[in-house]
C-alpha cells in the first residue's frame, strides 16, 4: 500500500500486526479428481507444445502472509479458512471477522483484486467501479451485522417488544411491527492511515465494547474523522482527513460516542463507562 498523509499514526499495537497462515487443505479438498493410471494417461496423449510459463505472481504458492500483509491470506484463499474467520466471499470480495475486534461485532470487507487491494484507500477509491462495488458489498455487510445485533439483543430491546410479541403469536400478522432500526447501530469506513497493507473496510457495531479495545488510540480510530466513511469518496485533495495527525484528528479528548461525556485522556474511566452505556443501549 502506498503511504499517504501522516506517517507513524498506527491505530493498532505491534501484537495486532501479525501474519496469517493459510491452513493446509484437507485430503478431500486437495484431491477432488478421480484417480487415474498416470502411465496409461501419458501414453494415450499426443505430445503438445509446452506453453510458455506465465510470470509467477508474488502471492502464488505462498501459505504465510507475514506482518502487515496478513489480510491477503483471506483474499488469496478464503476457502481454506473456516466459519470462525470467514463470513462470506465471492470472486471479488471477502467478508471476515476482525481478529482483534474493537466492538461487540467487528467485521472487515476485503476487495480481492491483487492489483487494486495494495493501493492506499485514498487512491483505490478514485476508481469509480471499485468504489461502487465496495459500497454494494459494505451495504450487504451492514445488513448482516444489523441482523446479528437483532439476534443477540432483540429480546432485551424495548423498541423490539411489539415485534417480538407478534412473532411469538399463534398466527403471524400480515405485517410485522417494524421494531428497532438496528442499522443505526452499525458503522463502516476505512482508516485514514491504515495499519495493514491490503485494502479493508471496517463494518462494526457502534458500542466500542471488547477486550481488544485497550487504549485511547483504539477508541479514537473508530470515533473521530480518522474513520472515513465510503460516502466521503472520492476524497478531495485538500480534505483534512488525508493528514489526520497534522490536522488534529487524533490525540483529542476521549468523548463517549453515546452520551457525549468528555473523559479527557483517561481511557480506563472511558472504558468502564462504555460498559455501562452498552447495557443501556441494549435496552433502548
Amino acid at each position: 500500500m502506498v503511504a499517504q498523509g501522516d506517517t507513524g499514526v498506527d491505530a493498532v499495537t505491534g501484537e495486532e500486526i501479525q501474519g496469517v497462515a493459510i491452513p493446509p487443505r484437507a485430503p478431500e479438498q486437495a484431491m477432488k479428481q478421480k484417480p487415474v493410471n498416470a502411465f496409461a494417461e501419458l501414453m494415450s496423449q499426443k505430445p503438445k507444445p509446452r506453453p510458455a510459463d506465465p510470470a509467477k505472481k508474488p502471492w502464488e504458492g505462498k501459505n504465510f502472509f507475514g506482518g502487515r500483509d496478513g489480510l491477503n491470506a483471506y483474499c488469496v484463499d478464503p476457502e481454506a479458512f473456516g466459519a470462525d474467520r470467514i463470513i462470506s466471499y465471492n470472486d471479488k470480495f471477502v467478508m471476515i471477522w476482525d481478529m482483534f475486534p474493537k466492538a461487540d461485532i467487528h467485521t472487515l470487507v476485503l476487495p480481492r483484486d491483487q492489483d487494486k487491494n495494495v493501493l492506499h484507500p485514498f487512491d483505490a477509491f478514485e476508481n469509480p467501479e471499485l468504489l461502487a462495488e465496495t459500497k454494494t458489498e459494505v451495504e450487504k455487510a451492514k445488513q448482516l451485522v444489523a441482523t446479528e445485533l437483532r439476534r443477540r439483543y432483540g429480546r432485551l430491546s424495548a423498541t423490539e417488544q411489539a415485534r417480538n410479541k407478534a412473532m411469538e403469536a399463534d398466527e403471524l400478522p400480515d405485517q410485522l411491527p417494524p421494531g428497532r432500526d438496528w442499522l443505526k447501530s452499525v458503522k463502516a469506513g476505512i482508516h485514514a492511515h491504515p495499519s495493514m497493507t491490503h485494502l479493508h473496510v471496517h463494518v462494526m457495531s457502534t458500542d466500542n465494547v471488547n477486550d481488544c479495545l485497550r487504549h485511547g488510540k483504539h477508541y479514537e480510530s473508530f470515533n473521530t474523522d480518522f474513520l472515513v466513511p465510503l460516502e466521503a469518496f472520492p476524497l478531495a485533495k485538500d480534505d483534512p482527513r488525508r493528514h489526520p495527525k497534522t490536522n488534529g484528528i487524533i490525540d483529542q479528548d476521549l468523548i463517549c460516542w453515546r452520551c457525549g461525556k468528555n473523559f479527557g485522556r483517561k481511557f480506563a474511566k472511558l472504558k468502564a463507562h462504555l460498559d455501562d452505556e452498552f447495557e443501556a443501549w441494549k435496552k433502548e
